[in-house]
């Protein structure tokens, strides 16, 4: 590490902060910062408001929601899909919710669910290394990362960089603390993680997520380990294990700017205005867009209570929680063939079912031109399939 430093020195490039003294000394200006966090924490509160009136069933839908997009983002965002429905039944029946369709889920999946609804449900328990490690454990049960082994529920031992671009035309980005230092850095995080200071809690999330991501402490899985941390420390600044928005979802939508803001901070002097600015801007944008998401499970609901004396197939019933359930994805129109499709039967099948529906008021059939599209008779007249497309 010293020689890297040298070398950067040489070629006149910027210190990473953590090779300053006192580095985690952060610095910011509050001033700048207050309008926004003031505005997140009136969004917080007024929103968990709304949860909590919501009743036990509608919040518990609400926090699978939630935490089905916390666990299929932050898996995306490093390149790891996963089966949303997979996702969610796993989520469901760990949470112990009935009259859920159980969906077999792989190992993967499972591991993940397990990291964020011990880092949510759990929030007020101390943050160990035992219990990190278990994290890591659960991401990698199987010793590998992709097809390359790692070490599993312990510090790496080996240096880590962050580089982009193709092969002998790499970019570094950032190279993180020599491995002999790690355990001694971890010990200064958790600590500090554990204690109860004078800062406040969404904040603390910001700079938990900056710390933990620049120690980069294991071979692989840093960043939805922080993430994780980042969900456990917004769980606490919420004091409740209602889950309502969706912070890995926001820095999926924003991630280029979330890799530069990042990269800078690193690089920078240890003033992390910056830094905390984009956190409370992405976390502004995710709290509005719980919103959006409370709206539409208030409608599903008033939606099924109107029609809850209606009869209709089980594969009716099935395609309009996945029309409300995918309400944020660009589904394109909804016809005869993409009914059929998704829904696995033939076009005769899809064409009766769609009829059938129409006759009882459950779906509004749209002439746009050639072809018929059918629309849910949202309660709150809102368009569902919500993007429409020449698909």
């Amino acid at each position: 590490m010293k020689n890297s430093l040298f070398h950067r020195k040489l070629c006149g490039e910027n210190m990473y902060i953590h090779e300053k003294d006192d580095w985690t000394n952060f610095t910011w200006a509050p001033d700048k910062l207050a309008p926004l966090l003031g505005n997140v924490r009136h969004l917080q509160g007024r929103l968990l408001g709304q949860m909590e009136q919501l009743g036990f069933e509608l919040t518990t839908e609400s926090t699978v929601a939630s935490l089905t997009f916390d666990v299929v983002d932050t898996s995306i965002i490093e390149g790891v899909m996963l089966n949303p429905e997979q996702v969610r039944s796993s989520i469901a029946h760990k949470l112990g919710i009935e009259n859920v369709d159980y969906v077999p889920t792989p190992q993967n999946v499972d591991g993940i669910v397990n990291i964020l609804l011990d880092a949510t449900q759990n929030f007020a328990q101390p943050l160990t290394q035992e219990r990190l490690f278990g994290w890591h454990n659960a991401l990698f049960p199987g010793g590998f990362g992709g097809l390359t082994k790692i070490d599993v529920a312990k510090y790496r031992s080996g240096g880590m960089k962050v580089v982009s671009g193709a092969f002998g035309r790499e970019k570094i980005h950032f190279e993180a603390p020599h491995p002999t230092r790690l355990d001694g850095e971890m010990k200064d995080f958790l600590a500090w993680f554990n204690k109860n200071a004078a800062l406040d809690k969404v904040l603390k999330a910001a700079i938990a997520h900056l710390w933990f991501v620049t120690l980069h402490p294991f071979d692989d899985g840093n960043g939805r380990l922080a993430r994780a941390i980042m969900d456990m420390q917004l769980a606490r600044s919420d004091n409740s294990a209602l889950r309502f928005y969706s912070m890995s979802n926001q820095i999926y939508k924003d991630h280029s700017k979330y890799n530069e803001v990042l990269e800078r901070t690193q690089k920078g002097d240890g003033d992390i205005t910056a830094w905390l600015n984009w956190f409370l801007t992405c976390f502004e944008k995710a709290l509005l867009a719980s919103q959006t998401n409370l709206a539409m499970i208030l409608d599903k609901a008033k939606f099924w209570n109107q029609f809850q004396l209606v009869p209709i197939n089980d594969r009716q019933r099935l395609m309009l929680n996945h029309l409300y359930a995918n309400y944020d994805k660009e589904t394109g129109y909804l016809r005869t063939s993409s009914w059929a499709k998704t829904a696995d039967c033939s076009t005769d099948t899809a064409l009766r079912d769609l009829q059938d529906l129409v006759q009882k008021g459950m779906l509004i059939a749209e002439d746009s031109g050639k072809k018929t599209n059918y629309l849910v008779a949202s309660p709150g007249k809102i368009r569902i399939p919500k993007i429409l497309n020449n698909s």
